[in-house]
């Protein structure tokens, strides 16, 4: 696998690479953002407390200024916590009703989870370089 990255960083240029995974990783950031707080307006819907609604965004928004100033360790951090999201997806996937939402709260996690671990590598080559 490292051998197919580091043939991939060649081919590809490190600079190319990390610009393109910064944009993927932001697009995929707002798509999330966008579907949990669907999400959380449909549970303040169901049950009219919009703090436990709020409780899905406030991880994701805790790396914001990491996403901002760019910082690979943030970003690798987000990796991690993209997978409870994904798990946050697969479970609302199954409700009746509303499975295209965890269907995309599914999708949006693993391509965050993809494109931050691939921008948490290509960045940090880049600042070593």
């Amino acid at each position: 696998m490292r051998q197919m990255m580091e043939r991939w960083e060649h081919k590809h240029g490190l600079d190319t690479l990390t610009h393109k995974s910064r944009r993927l990783v932001l697009i995929s950031y707002g798509i999330l953002v966008a579907a949990l707080a669907s999400w959380a307006l449909t549970l303040y819907q169901q049950n009219g407390n919009l703090r436990s609604a709020l409780v899905f965004l406030l991880p994701l928004l805790l790396f914001l200024p990491s996403l901002i100033a760019r910082r690979p360790r943030g970003h690798a951090w987000l990796c991690f916590v993209s997978l409870l999201y994904f798990m946050i997806g697969v479970n609302v996937a199954i409700l009746p009703g509303v499975g295209w939402l965890g269907l995309l709260i599914a999708m949006a996690a693993l391509v965050l989870f993809v494109a931050s671990m691939g921008y948490a590598r290509f960045r940090s080559r880049q600042l070593r370089r």
